[in-house]
């Protein structure tokens, strides 16, 4: 089981994916591998506050990209994720060939221009507030869906004496931003996106081969 934030890492290394919360797939998530002493546990020892470590020490993408929820693909396997959830298209591409919206193409180039970026001064930027523009959280979802944008670490609050205390802030950026541009596009853009599907889709079957091929596939997307 997941103990320390070093056993969290081995399995985001290892695996090469790993959703946060439970799925289609028995075993596959950090809430079924976690010991409950670090999931319900308080201060240093929980889980919760070892995502943004994980992703600065890895440099692995974080965000929501497994149906909606929150997981881990490293940064080995995330070229191959993002060209096949962005079906080869750059974002440029994407908006050349009118397959992005206004809303979307508006808050991904709020992110592009200020990266890396809070969430909360994201929704200041963008005027998500009553009165104002309306779906942040769709359409930062739906980035992260596509793999446009991810979770590049997560911020606390601190009080007078200089302690973090609450939920941490996330901080988002995009995946060229993260891994380097000119690295990035090289490994990301190599192979047609059905084929970065199949090594995917072999590498969860090795992982997991008594579970249903439906369940694998929308895990991938």
């Amino acid at each position: 089981m997941i103990k320390t934030i070093k056993d969290l890492e081995n399995y985001i290394e290892e695996w090469g994916f790993l959703p946060f919360f439970a799925g289609r797939i028995p075993g596959f998530s950090v809430e079924e591998l976690a010991h409950p002493d670090i999931w319900w546990g308080t201060g240093d020892f929980r889980v919760w506050d070892w995502k943004g470590p994980a992703i600065q020490e890895l440099k692995c993408g974080y965000g929501k990209f497994f149906e909606k929820k929150a997981g881990f693909v490293s940064r080995e396997w995330f070229p191959d994720f993002a060209n096949y959830r962005r079906d080869g298209y750059d974002y440029e591409g994407l908006v050349d060939d009118e397959l992005a919206n206004y809303g979307d193409r508006r808050l991904y180039q709020l992110v592009a221009e200020n990266e890396p970026v809070l969430s909360k001064d994201l929704k200041h930027m963008g005027n998500y507030k009553k009165g104002g523009n309306k779906g942040f959280d769709t359409v930062i979802t739906r980035l992260q869906m596509q793999t446009f944008v991810l979770v590049n670490d997560f911020k606390y609050n601190t009080d007078r004496y200089g302690r973090e205390y609450g939920w941490g802030v996330a901080e988002y950026a995009t995946p060229e931003w993260l891994f380097g541009e000119e690295e990035f596009r090289g490994l990301t853009y190599c192979r047609e996106p059905e084929e970065s599907f199949e090594r995917i889709f072999a590498h969860l079957r090795s992982l997991f081969p008594g579970a249903d091929e439906a369940a694998l596939r929308k895990v991938i997307g």
